[in-house]
Parts: structure tokens; sequence; C-alpha cells
């Protein structure tokens, strides 16, 4: 639930929303049945109430539909692909989100392409100019060894943040910048 909630906010409002739901609904299954304007009190600290709420709300209704299992720990098991299709198939669930779901709830091997790793992976042109974040995610789950996705993942994001930063990355002294064309053009 924490990934529903972590669209367009930071990750302490983020947290502070998914503990404001649990600590007024017992259950997911008390949430999935609450009235929505309950829901979206419980999470508006986290921004876009109205939006993540009912989307909160249909995610449950869907692992609880599943035959396998609400908790959802067959995803762990199943094929990538199977599992990454079961999660983009839930409203409000796209790439990105199923892969944070799959990389960090089930160390599955994929690497999500946040807004840093999304920008880091343009400016090397580890995929072609103008691709989209869908496409730097499948490029870099598919080159990376899957025992490193997660650190991967982990390092691209902390890089982003302290170096590559998107309007004034610090391109001199990068450690990536003999990688990066971009870099190297900002440096000249």
């Amino acid at each position: 639930m924490t990934t529903l909630l972590s669209h367009s906010t930071t990750d302490a409002n983020q947290f502070r929303a998914f503990d404001e739901l649990r600590r007024r609904f017992p259950t997911w299954g008390a949430v999935r049945e609450a009235p929505v304007e309950e829901v979206e009190d419980a999470v508006r600290v986290a921004g876009l109430a109205n939006q993540k709420a009912p989307r909160v709300q249909r995610a449950l209704e869907v692992a609880a539909a599943d035959p396998r299992g609400a908790d959802l720990e067959w995803l762990g098991e199943v094929p990538l692909e199977e599992a990454m299709e079961f999660l983009t198939a839930i409203p409000g669930v796209g790439p990105k989100t199923a892969a944070c779901v799959l990389c960090f709830s089930f160390d599955r091997p994929v690497i999500p392409a946040d807004t840093h790793v999304h920008r880091i992976a343009l400016r090397t042109h580890v995929v072609p100019p103008g691709s989209s974040a869908i496409r730097a995610q499948e490029r870099l789950t598919r080159f990376i060894e899957p025992e490193r996705h997660f650190q991967t993942h982990m390092l691209l994001i902390r890089h982003g943040r302290e170096v590559c930063d998107a309007r004034s990355p610090a391109c001199e002294g990068c450690p990536l910048l003999p990688l990066c064309p971009e870099g190297r053009a900002r440096t000249r």
C-alpha cells in the first residue's frame, strides 16, 4: 500500500499516510469496506487523497478476489512477467509501482525506474534520448545481474538525489562522468 501512497509526495508523507491508515482501520478488509471518504481522510497527508483512496480500496478488492491469496505472497513465486501483469492490471498501478512492489517486498529481479533512475539512464545513454521510464526499467533490468538489482536501484536513486540532480547536476567529479555523454558535454 505504501507504494500506492507514494505517488507525488515525500517519503515522510507516504509513511505518515500509511501509519494513519493502519491506525484507523484494524484490517485491510476494514479499509476495503470503509466509506471512501474515511479512507481519503486517513491518507490526506500524502496528497491526492481523492485519487489514492479509491485506488487503495480497488487494489485491496483485487487482492481479496484472487484465489491465490489476498496476502499476495504468491507474487514471489510466479514468473516475473506474470507478477508484473497482475499488478499492472490494478487501476493506478503502473510498471514502476509494480516493479517497486516486486523489488522491495519480494526481492524480485527488477530495477524500478523512478524519476532519478530514468534521468540517469537518459543522461548516460543507457537508453536513447526521449525513451520512457518503462524502457529504462526494462533495459536496466535486462542488463544488470539479477543479484545486483536492488543495490543498483538504491545506488542510482542516491546518485540522482545527491549528484545527478535534475536541474543542476554536479558533473565535475561525478564517478559516472566517463560513461555520461551529457555530463561530458556539460563539463567542456
